[in-house]
Order: structure tokens, then sequence, then C-alpha cells
């Protein structure tokens, strides 16, 4: 059995055995927050349909943004790190108003350790 909490600042996950009287005091303080799972079966989440929509759905620009702030790096350092950038020329690739071109996107994957097929 699985239990799973996540607020803005709590997350508690509880595994194995757990008690009943434990699962009653965490509905009572969590009510929809708390999440009990029977299923010990994990599955990858790019085999949903749910991921794949929402994969669909991310622009490039958007990726960009997202490694971007996971790196904590501002829009100026990135710049600076693709080669001479401008803030703002990075906040248009952000927004897709400016195409990511081949060279761009390498420098990216390699600064992000991702792949290259993620920004294209």
């Amino acid at each position: 059995m699985q239990v799973h909490v996540k607020t803005p600042r709590i997350k508690i996950d509880i595994s194995g055995d757990i008690p009943d009287s434990l699962i009653a005091v965490l509905k009572k303080e969590y009510g929809k927050k708390l999440a009990v799972s029977d299923d010990d079966e994990f599955i990858n989440v790019k085999d949903t349909a749910w991921y794949n929509k929402i994969k669909s759905e991310i622009t490039p620009g958007e990726t960009v943004a997202f490694y971007r702030k996971m790196h904590k790096m501002t829009q100026k350092e990135l710049g600076e790190k693709i080669g001479n950038f401008s803030k703002q020329n990075v906040s248009e690739i952000e927004r897709n108003i400016r195409p990511i071109s081949k060279k761009t996107a390498k420098l990216l994957s390699e600064i992000f350790d991702i792949s290259i097929d993620s920004l294209i």
C-alpha cells in the first residue's frame, strides 16, 4: 500500500503495511490532498495518454524556459552561455516568437544535458 500527501510545503510518502489508524488521521488532516493506493505496481509515465497529450502541447520555447528555471538561470545568464544572446532574444525564444536554430538547439541541449529532439 502507498500513501502520498503533497501540499506546497508538505510532502509525505509512506509505503508498506500502513495501519488504518494512520490513514484515518491523514484523511482527516489532508482530505482530498491524500492519495491512497493498494496498487504497488509502478507504470512508466511516458506510456500514459496523459503524458503524450501534455508532451504534444509543450512548445520548444516552453521547454527552454522550463530547463532555464530548473537550472536557476536568468534569461541574461542563459543568453551569455548560448553566446552573446541578449535577454530579449532569450525571452523571444521562450515565448515562441524567435525560432530555435539548429546551432542554438545544440548549445541548449549541451547546457541543459537534454536531447536536441526536445527542442526542435
